[in-house]
């Protein structure tokens, strides 16, 4: 009987390292999605600001970042 509990915690244990790897994994493409979203935010308000001639981040410049 302990042999085939020794297997069902490895298991248990590798099942674990998955999902640990899984979630890592997904946080790293969130986390290079959301970097990519501020870019292009930036860009946007670039580009709006310099459209608008009008500053609307309130850095006090047009267009800049």
């Amino acid at each position: 009987m302990g042999i085939f509990w020794d297997l069902v915690q490895q298991d248990e244990i590798e099942e674990q390292k998955k999902q640990a790897t899984s979630i890592e994994e997904r946080v790293k493409l969130l986390e290079e999605d959301l970097s990519n979203t501020k870019a292009l935010l930036k860009k946007t308000l670039m580009a709006l600001e310099t459209h608008l001639v009008k500053d609307i981040d309130g850095d006090g410049k047009t267009g800049s970042l």
